[in-house]
């Protein structure tokens, strides 16, 4: 007897579903009696915790540390069912099928569990990367043996190891250290989640910091017998101009400007190609994060929720966690069943799914892009969106149209590039004239969408250049010079945190490690040198907000004052994403059998030691994790929370003192306006500073205006209007 054992009950499925015959029997499926497929609810196990082993590490001591435990397993709360079922399957079994999702972590999680139930089976390993029944019915006849993959189990084996002995010795060690100094906020360290704060103090600083300088833009209208039109300055090599190409002498400006008025152009190249689009592919979870917070606002725990509920309750879309934008060439003949699901399911995408042509095949097919999961889709599977909750019909809604777009054919259009010589300078326009939106008429409304309508940047005019002929004699009608200072980085939105996490390589300095980084993502497609995993960044973002380490300001995700601190009191080593890059080598050795588990670890155990004895030798000093003083108690501090109307700011010795105050701008307000004064403290932060602004009557009693309440040290004003704060203008120049 075989016993299959699946990541997931849905792969279980699909397994029996090819083998045939199969009759349900609690948690496995019995196909004839030669086969069973069972399954796993994603990981069964957990690595044990130093208390597992010694009851008194439940006690946080610097003197204890760092600490070292064996390497074993536990079972998850509520698992014990499932792996005992398992653990009974595989005794009666003279083989068993790993049929774990295809990269490390399915490997690690099928392999762990084999090893905990103590199994002495011949063990066989499957490859599917796509649950059509053809796929998988091929994947059965191409079985392995699961010793091929035994450095694979070992390096992801290794690297959860390593992370649980670095994260908990290096967060005790910090805490204690800040406790020592007079702080009582838990110092949590990791070797993603520190990075990742580390990537949003450098962009704060980045921004606050910017040394703004002036440059010059430079452009002239050109006319001809067929109309005119303005194109704009290519420096030469003679040209004083920033690293960006911008010219950056206003004198030199104004010359070239003087010098071409008037005079004679030639178009020494006149090139029109008719051009298209292709639609965005399917989404994975990183990409869907990143659309469902710019459009709704949706954290990307809450998308990856949302969609756990989509998946596992509705039925209506696949697997939620990929990390691939893929679809294999098998799922092509899915497609009418997949639009009639979505014009079934949700009436408003109906005439765009009936208009689609399931016989177009876009990009997105392609099986050789396919990882250890295709793209989020939605199923053949009917619902009604009028049973789901308002968040869930916006997220399926989006996943649907992505699909729908792959049916639709690609936006067509003619581009058109001049480059034109005028007093021996050099000019360039190139003009785009739509011919037909395709796919973008789908996405007409997401003005601010990039993937859709661009960054503006690629067409200086949408107007038809087609007139202009190489040798056709124009001329210069006149130019102008405006004055532009450059603006800093922009101030992180969560969708652009998460789609940097997928690429922090382009951050990294140093040249080897970049290599690294970008070497470990080489067969992942949508991933460019990332830290983390689209399934894991979400949690950690949240872990990272509610330790008040990072906060939502606006749509802006910043670094708090606690945050800064604790970054600066960081190794490099801990804050850049170097960790994960030399990891990955040394995992890469483990693969392939000149590293073991235990000298990798070893080597971590050894660093994580020496930073111990640094910090216990050093100590710490971080004066924003001690908080303001209580008002009522005088004992304890405050410490900002997030209740279910928002942030407020509790005392840190509740129960026994149960003291708030309201979180004005992510600060305490301590106390509250006198009731009947003129000046009125709103929830409206301040875009200059983040402090709440606060509405105040004109002198002579005629009308309001806004000012900062962190004034002196913040002047913004702002004229009222309807009783609210007129921030437009501020906004631009606040985010530019």
């Amino acid at each position: 007897m075989r016993v299959f054992i699946a990541e997931k009950p849905e792969l279980g499925r699909a397994i029996a579903d090819a083998i045939g015959g199969g009759q349900k029997d609690g948690g496995c499926i019995r196909c004839g009696s030669d086969d069973v497929v069972t399954w796993c609810f994603g990981h069964l196990l957990e690595l044990t915790d130093p208390e597992d082993h010694d009851p008194t590490a439940k006690q946080w001591a610097m003197e204890r540390l760092p600490l070292r435990w064996p390497i074993e397993h536990k079972p998850i709360k509520d698992k014990n069912d499932q792996i005992k079922l398992i653990k009974r399957l595989v005794g009666q079994a003279t083989e068993v099928v790993n049929a774990g999702d295809v990269d490390e972590q399915g490997q690690l999680l099928i392999d762990e569990l084999l090893d905990y139930i103590g199994n002495t089976k011949p063990v066989k390993r499957i490859l599917i990367s796509d649950m059509n029944k053809k796929i998988v019915q091929r994947s059965l006849d191409n079985l392995r043996d699961n010793k091929e993959f035994y450095g694979l189990y070992q390096s992801a084996l290794a690297q959860a190891v390593a992370d649980q002995h670095y994260g908990y010795n290096l967060t005790r060690a910090y805490t204690l250290a800040g406790r020592a100094a007079g702080a009582d906020h838990v110092l949590s360290v990791g070797r993603v989640q520190t990075p990742i704060l580390g990537l949003v103090v450098r962009r704060d600083r980045a921004h606050e910091g910017h040394a703004s300088h002036v440059y010059y833009d430079l452009g002239a209208t050109f006319a001809g017998e067929g109309g005119e039109f303005a194109a704009r300055y290519r420096p030469g090599d003679d040209a004083p101009v920033d690293d960006k190409g911008r010219v950056i002498d206003q004198e030199f400006a104004q010359r070239v400007a003087q010098a071409i008025e008037g005079q004679p152009a030639n178009v020494f190249n006149a090139k029109t190609e008719d051009k298209q689009t292709p639609p965005p592919l399917p989404y994975n979870l990183l990409n869907l994060q990143a659309d469902a917070s710019r459009k709704f606002g949706f954290s990307p725990d809450k998308t990856l929720k949302t969609t756990q509920a989509l998946r596992e309750r509705h039925r209506l879309i696949t697997y939620n966690r990929s990390d691939c934008e893929y679809l294999s060439d098998e799922q092509h003949a899915d497609a009418p069943g997949v639009l009639d699901a979505i014009a079934n399911t949700a009436p408003v995408l109906g005439k765009a799914a009936q208009a689609a042509d399931p016989t177009l095949k876009s990009r997105a097919y392609n099986s050789a892009n396919v990882s250890a999961h295709h793209a989020i889709i939605p199923t053949q599977t009917s619902g009604d969106l009028e049973k789901l909750t308002d968040d869930e019909a916006k997220l399926y809604q989006l996943i649907a149209r992505q699909f729908i777009a792959q049916h639709w054919p690609p936006e067509q259009y003619r581009q058109t590039t001049l480059d034109l010589e005028v007093a021996g300078h050099a000019f360039r326009v190139t003009a785009k004239v739509v011919t037909s939106l395709g796919w973008k008429r789908l996405y007409k409304q997401d003005a601010d969408n990039e993937e859709v309508h661009g960054d503006g940047e690629d067409d200086d005019s949408a107007a038809n250049l087609e007139w202009v002929t190489a040798d056709m004699p124009l001329t210069c009608q006149g130019a102008t010079v405006a004055e532009k200072k450059t603006q800093p980085p922009k101030r992180y939105t969560m969708a652009a945190l998460l789609k940097d996490l997928a690429r922090v390589a382009k951050y990294v300095t140093d040249e080897r490690v970049k290599k690294l980084l970008l070497a470990k993502d080489q067969e992942k497609r949508g991933e460019h040198g990332g830290i983390g995993t689209p399934a894991t960044r979400s949690a950690i973002i949240e872990a990272l907000m509610k330790r008040g380490f990072l906060e939502e300001k606006g749509k802006k995700v910043q670094s708090t004052g606690l945050g800064r601190e604790f970054h600066d009191l960081l190794p490099a080593s801990a804050t850049a994403p170097d960790m994960t890059a030399l990891w990955h080598e040394q995992q890469e050795q483990i693969r392939q059998g000149a590293m073991t588990l235990e000298q990798f670890v070893d080597g971590v155990a050894e660093h994580v030691a020496g930073e111990i004895e640094r910090i216990k030798a050093e100590g710490v000093q971080i004066e924003a994790a001690s908080g303001p003083e209580c008002p009522e108690c005088g004992e304890g501090v405050l410490r900002r929370r997030k209740g279910s109307k928002g942030h407020f700011w509790g005392c840190n010795r509740y129960p026994e003192c149960k003291a708030t105050r309201p979180d004005k701008g992510g600060k305490p307000q301590m106390t509250k306006p006198k009731s009947g004064s003129q000046a009125q403290v709103s929830d409206i932060p301040c875009p200059e500073c983040g402090e709440p602004l606060v509405r105040r009557r004109s002198k002579g009693g005629k009308g309001h205006w806004w000012g900062c309440s962190g004034f002196p040290k913040c002047a913004a004003r702002f004229a009222d209007r309807r009783g609210k704060p007129q921030l437009e203008n501020a906004k631009e120049k606040h985010d530019g």
